[in-house]
């Protein structure tokens, strides 16, 4: 039976639709924590990536030339979402919403160097797609971007602010939130905003630093914030009591505590880490589960 297609209602935004059945503690909490970093929580993961590497390898020999680290915690992301999608809501002038689709920002330097340009990009993916598609989106927008000079709308957008003197642009600035609280911000600065989005992820592996818990931003609407580390060794005992040194690479997580009960945000965190521990899991399908309305 064809499902019936979601009608837009007042109250709704261009982003997303809002959340009408919630628990009445989960509606008024964003009315007493009011700020996402008065409702910040924060967790952090150890992996074992002896099957990443494999599963990478794998990847590499079927023609995902550059496949890594990186793809893995994007698909994992994309199929937790398909099937917690909770963990892609949002929280914008004291409403819970559901976003649309799947929003990944990442801050890329155009260059390796300390001086280079940098810039965001921002992925739209859907909950089903592969680790196949997420590789390919993600790569493209990625090499579209890396060239010098205000290549995408965003750097436009900044250029045209950093213009602004900083009396009027506090201004603008206070404007732009009146706009988001309303939900009356334009879709071209929805769709270019490095702070509206589904999960923004950093890799200090790239700077060979251990990763860090990075703040959320008060400003737009992004709830989860991911860093994860430059690879380490640990021994580890094996179950027949001998110390084996293995690889590891740590990830930390800032949460919006408001979008959805701990419960939930549990089941979506071990339902991440098995996927890691377990990646070629990625490559099976899974029902996709609506969120609440």
């Amino acid at each position: 039976m064809e499902k019936k297609k979601y009608k837009r209602k007042f109250g709704d935004r261009a982003d997303g639709r809002k959340i009408r059945s919630l628990d009445p503690l989960n509606m008024v909490s964003p009315y007493i924590m009011k700020k996402r970093n008065d409702a910040s929580n924060m967790v952090s993961v150890s992996i074992d990536i002896e099957n990443i590497e494999k599963y990478i390898k794998k990847k590499r020999a079927e023609g995902l030339k550059g496949f890594g680290l990186l793809h893995v915690m994007l698909a994992t992301y994309v199929k937790t979402v398909a099937q917690r999608p909770g963990v892609n809501r949002f929280i914008s002038g004291q409403k819970i919403f559901a976003r649309n689709d799947i929003q990944v920002m990442m801050t890329i330097k155009k260059e390796m160097k300390l001086d280079a340009q940098e810039t965001c990009v921002k992925a739209y993916y859907s909950p089903d797609n592969s680790p196949e598609d997420v590789y390919r989106i993600f790569n493209k927008l990625v090499e579209e971007n890396k060239a010098t000079g205000d290549k995408n709308d965003l750097d436009s957008v900044a250029r045209i602010l950093n213009y602004i003197p900083g009396l009027f642009l506090k201004f603008a600035v206070w404007l732009l939130n009146f706009l988001d609280y309303f939900g009356w911000l334009p879709k071209f600065l929805l769709r270019v905003s490095p702070f509206h989005g589904s999960f923004y992820i950093t890799s200090m592996g790239s700077l060979g630093i251990p990763a860090i818990y990075h703040h959320l931003y008060n400003f737009g609407n992004v709830p989860l914030f991911c860093s994860y580390s430059a690879k380490r060794y640990e021994y580890v005992l094996n179950k027949d009591g001998v110390a084996e040194k293995r690889k590891f690479v740590d990830f930390k997580f800032v949460m919006d505590e408001r979008i959805c009960d701990g419960h939930y945000y549990a089941s979506a965190l071990k339902l991440m880490c098995d996927y890691l521990k377990n990646p070629e899991k990625l490559d099976i399908p899974v029902e996709v589960v609506p969120d609440i309305y």
